[in-house]
């Protein structure tokens, strides 16, 4: 439990503003560093078979400029790839979705002891009412669950470490922890205290419902 919950700790967030085509968009950035080569960390967020393992299944044209679907989540195009070190892509949910509202970047560089850096900014046009009621947080901690599956993955190559984490009484915590950071993110942009603690509740009860 402790050391799934210190993973929190080793990523640093931030809530910002970018330019997208759709108009101007709000970012979540998550900085942290792997335990891993970057060949390594390369090769599981772009290998259908390994991101299958602590992601979600994906398919498609996977080449530059073609498009991509990850199962049940959201799909684009495939924007910018540099291996090992970027991948940018559109980041749509369904058909209906217009091109150009919402876009993750992923970027990596090696660091000392055979580690890589890992940054992911996702940019995502949105109403202000949903920002308002959730906050940074609506896509932060998605990302931080998904990224503590990818640090699972890599520190113990093989094992269905997502399916486990995501059945345990941690991810529970781990979520809980998660709303609490991206809120303090959210404060650090000068946003009323009052508003990022009800966004913060709101996102809490949308990831832990009180049901589960």
């Amino acid at each position: 439990m402790a050391d799934l919950l210190d993973e929190l700790s080793i990523a640093r967030r931030e809530v910002g503003k970018r330019v997208l085509p759709a108009g101007e968009g709000d970012t979540v950035v998550l900085r942290r560093r792997y335990d891993a080569d970057i060949e390594d960390v390369w090769d599981a967020i772009t290998d259908p078979e390994r991101l299958s393992r602590w992601f979600l299944p994906l398919s498609g044209d996977l080449r530059l400029g073609g498009t991509y679907q990850l199962e049940g989540n959201a799909g684009g195009e495939i924007m910018q790839c540099q291996p090992p070190r970027m991948l940018r892509v559109s980041w749509l949910y369904g058909a209906e979705t217009k091109r150009g509202t919402s876009e993750v970047e992923v970027r990596l560089s090696p660091a000392a002891s055979r580690c890589t850096d890992f940054e992911l900014i996702h940019t995502a046009v949105v109403g202000e009412d949903f920002l308002a009621t959730y906050g940074p947080g609506a896509t932060g901690v998605g990302w931080d669950l998904a990224l503590i599956g990818l640090a699972l993955h890599l520190h113990r190559h093989g094992l269905d470490d997502k399916t486990d984490f995501e059945s345990s009484p941690q991810a529970r915590e781990f979520s809980r922890r998660s709303a609490a950071k991206w809120g303090e993110a959210h404060l650090a942009t000068g946003a009323d205290p009052e508003l990022v603690a009800l966004a913060v509740e709101a996102v809490t009860k949308f990831y832990v419902p009180e049901s589960a």
